[in-house]
């Protein structure tokens, strides 16, 4: 399992060490606004974690957890994984933040590092991400890592907007310091 770093954060497989700051993190109903509805119970993030565990074993990413190594503290969550978790699509990259670190650029820094996980290291030829059409926090990272509008699709039971890069506008925009 892969460790990540960028400037401001340590990228930590999940794992059952951070169950209390998964909790705290999925169990807001500000960052569950957009992708879940509800905050998650105690249970669903023993089994996350379990299944999160499982995706690692099996293809070699799935989702960190991001923390803060001057504080220790986890502040947010990432992943690379399959888009309707079915290994048959394209990689799908995504992300999610305690409140209290929005408007840090911690979302975009940890992307950016994920985003070059992925086309370095798992060659994948490119990268979609999903997002509720009302979040234009999300859409705004997903632009930021030079991520075009694909249009809307149905994933996880929902209408989402779609954002994809493939490998070589991804290489293009890391020379020119975009990504």
């Amino acid at each position: 399992m892969t460790v990540l770093h960028t400037a401001r954060l340590r990228l930590e497989p999940i794992c059952p060490a951070h169950y209390d700051g998964l909790r705290v993190l999925n169990a807001d109903p500000l960052v569950q606004r957009y992708i879940g509805g509800r905050p998650e119970t105690p249970e669903e993030t023993t089994a996350m974690i379990a299944r999160v565990e499982e995706r690692w074993r099996r293809f070699g990413h799935s989702w960190w957890s991001f923390i803060e190594p001057d504080t220790g503290e986890l502040v947010g969550a990432g992943c690379i994984q399959h888009l309707g978790h079915d290994p048959a699509n394209e990689h799908e990259i995504g992300w999610r933040l305690r409140p209290d670190r929005w408007g840090r650029g911690y979302a975009s820094e940890a992307a950016r590092r994920m985003a070059a996980f992925a086309f370095d290291s798992l060659q994948a030829p490119s990268l979609a991400a999903i997002c509720h059409p009302e979040n234009t926090d999300s859409r705004r990272v997903m632009q930021r890592l030079g991520m075009c509008y694909r249009g809307e699709e149905q994933w996880h039971g929902q209408a989402v907007s779609v954002y994809a890069i493939d490998a070589h506008d991804f290489a293009a925009a890391r020379a020119s310091g975009a990504s």
